[in-house]
């Protein structure tokens, strides 16, 4: 199967940004952390791209997901309950 790009762009108060980062290491998801209270150049990368300040973004190959959308992730990376 193929390993898809998982970038999440977080926040270290950011309650949804945590859960969002166990579900993933639960599913043995492999991803890059961006904290963009750190970044100014990954925040305004992020907002011009997906249009949207809010955290946790996933973005999957390219496509973001703004929040903890179990389900639009589930079906991102193919992932079965």
């Amino acid at each position: 199967m193929e390993q898809k790009k998982v970038i999440v762009f977080t926040t270290p108060t950011c309650t949804y940004c945590k859960q969002v980062k166990r579900y993933l290491a639960e599913k043995n998801i492999r991803f890059k952390e961006i904290d963009v209270s750190r970044d100014p150049k990954a925040t305004q990368d992020m907002v011009r791209k997906s249009g949207q300040q809010g955290v946790p973004q996933l973005w999957i190959n390219n496509f973001p997901i703004v929040g903890f959308d179990r389900l639009k992730i589930d079906k991102m990376l193919n992932l079965k309950n």
